[in-house]
């Protein structure tokens, strides 16, 4: 009986860590931000596990709803959606809220979207999400990342 305790005990600490790799990340920090009248509830990833998961193995998402990747400083910003189950468009977005370029994003692919120039912010959204409001490249998001960097 020891033994079969202790065979489980390992197994779980192995299969633990695998497991929360292939579960989609839901207790992150949230910002609202705003792009033109629309708000957005954006999740906040700033470590780099939590912008190596990004929205990875989600059947789904609120419509207003995304996921703002923060880097620690601008870079060219590239983007693929491996284990990504829902079509999104990323906005490439410079500190002071610009966005710089958007890209659309076909779900399970390793099709690299990236950055037309250095930015610090990613936010991904439902693709088309950005199109339906007109918003554009040189549009300007609002909320607490952006404020001061004007």
């Amino acid at each position: 009986m020891i033994r079969r305790t202790t065979l489980l005990g390992l197994l779980a600490l192995f299969v633990s860590p695998a497991w929360s790799q292939t579960a989609p990340q839901l207790d992150l920090p949230k910002v609202t931000l705003k792009a033109g009248m629309h708000l957005i509830h954006a999740q906040v990833a700033s470590t780099p596990e939590q912008r190596a998961t990004g929205l990875m193995f989600r059947s789904e998402m609120p419509a207003n709803e995304g996921m703002l990747f923060v880097f620690e400083e601008s870079a060219g910003q590239c983007f693929w959606m491996k284990n990504t189950l829902l079509p999104l468009t990323a906005a490439f977005v410079a500190d002071d809220g610009t966005i710089v370029n958007l890209a659309d994003m076909k779900p399970r692919t390793l099709d690299s979207h990236c950055s037309a120039k250095p930015v610090r912010y990613v936010l991904e959204m439902h693709q088309g999400w950005f199109a339906k409001r007109g918003i554009q490249a040189g549009s300007r998001l609002g909320g607490l990342p952006f404020e001061g960097r004007r």
